[in-house]
């Protein structure tokens, strides 16, 4: 069944100031009942092709910020089962479903955004499917660490076992009708090359660190920063645990499911701040001694605003962080997810030991400005080379210039 339609798409990518006929893009993404990450990349990409049409699963007006609902949505039939908008996990063996039974006809090239099922729309031959992956589908490939810490009982899980192998199936079948991949981080470019067996292109997410800017040290103040959501895979409670156990101040901001949990693991040294609205967020981070991000994370936009507001982070040595924080010049690493390797890491760390324009430099590799000068390169030199039927090969453009300044 076709997504229901609003308007007709008005997307354009040119390449290098060349004349040519404009490329008719249209985005995919998982669904819009809710606000992260993903839906930070959609709007940075809407940003780059303006009146783009974007196709997704669900669409939760009422649950998105007001300006959604001035683009071009176009929703799949899940959209309209009941309760789904509210709890989209629970329809889960669906998403394929609708996904797969979506063909994309009037356009030059789709680019999804996807950490979910978006990649499985059917595309018509001649065009390009560029698929921007946030991951390989988590619950799907990496079951038991994404059920880690959630308190599934071992019957639940085995009785996930038989849906998750059909899945998988599905989910490999479809990331071979990709034409291109784009990987967000290194570790997700392993995860690609271990579960699709696809080798992909590396185009880091957007940051926007124009919003934060360095402090100087006289306005430095005696704590140590966790911004997160409060949820188990997070692994806030290593910080919490780490802190109590050496009395190291600690204000945590965020809110979620697990905070109850955390408070209970709390000693007197550990505040929580609930939820910081955006505008707060940059002092916050740039008079603290150093971020403390202690959770495996695709990529980690956090510590990339922490050193854009010139301060160092303490991270845990995997995924996104290995690309985002440089040892020794904006932070320093521990290598396992346990209390006594953060805790022999921080006891010795030195925040004034580092320099906070070295640390606002490294940010700027990240810049929303980076992001969308290297997307729109990459779709418009793989739809050169599609044109003209030849191998592509994306020629970052930060490598010819040198990179972005700040």
């Amino acid at each position: 069944m076709m997504a229901e339609r609003k308007r007709r798409p008005q997307a354009q990518a040119r390449g290098h100031g060349q004349e040519h006929q404009p490329i008719k893009l249209a985005l995919a993404h998982d669904w819009l009942n809710q606000i992260g990450g993903a839906e930070d990349v959609l709007e940075c990409l809407l940003d780059c092709f303006p009146g783009s049409p974007v196709y997704t699963s669900i669409f939760a007006p009422e649950r998105m910020p007001a300006r959604y609902r001035n683009w071009d949505i176009r929703s799949l039939w899940i959209d309209r089962l009941p309760g789904i908008h509210a709890r989209h996990q629970a329809f889960l063996p669906f998403f394929p479903l609708a996904w797969n039974s979506l063909s994309l006809r009037d356009f030059d090239v789709i680019l999804s955004n996807k950490s979910g099922f978006c990649h499985g729309f059917r595309q018509v031959p001649g065009s390009l499917h560029i698929c921007y992956c946030l991951t390989p589908t988590r619950y799907v490939w990496q079951l038991e660490e994404y059920l880690e810490g959630e308190g599934i009982g071992r019957f639940a899980r085995a009785a996930l076992g038989p849906l998750m192998a059909l899945l998988r199936r599905w989910d490999y079948a479809a990331a071979q009708r990709v034409t291109h991949f784009i990987a967000i981080s290194r570790a997700v470019q392993a995860r690609i090359r271990r579960f699709y067996q696809r080798e992909s292109s590396l185009i880091f997410p957007p940051v926007d660190t124009e919003r934060f800017a360095a402090a100087n040290t006289a306005q430095q103040e005696d704590y140590f920063l966790v911004v997160s959501r409060l949820v188990p895979y997070k692994r806030i409670d290593l910080a919490v645990r780490a802190a109590t156990a050496l009395g190291m101040p600690l204000k945590i901001a965020g809110a979620g499911r697990d905070r109850a949990r955390l408070q209970a693991l709390a000693g007197g040294t550990v505040e929580f701040l609930g939820y910081v609205p955006d505008e707060d967020l940059p002092a916050l981070m740039a008079k603290c001694q150093a971020l403390i991000f202690p959770g495996l994370e695709d990529f980690g936009i956090v510590p990339v605003q922490a050193q854009a507001a010139g301060r160092p982070v303490i991270a845990y040595a995997g995924g996104g962080a290995l690309d985002t924080v440089a040892p020794g010049l904006a932070g320093e690493f521990f290598n396992e997810l346990t209390v006594d390797s953060l805790k022999a890491v921080w006891r010795n760390f030195d925040a004034s030991a580092y320099n906070p324009e070295r640390a606002r430099r490294n940010a700027l590799q990240f810049d929303k400005r980076a992001f969308t000068a290297r997307i729109r390169a990459f779709i418009t030199q793989a739809w050169e080379a599609q044109q003209a039927q030849r191998r592509f090969v994306f020629q970052d453009p930060a490598a010819a210039s040198g990179g972005y300044d700040d």
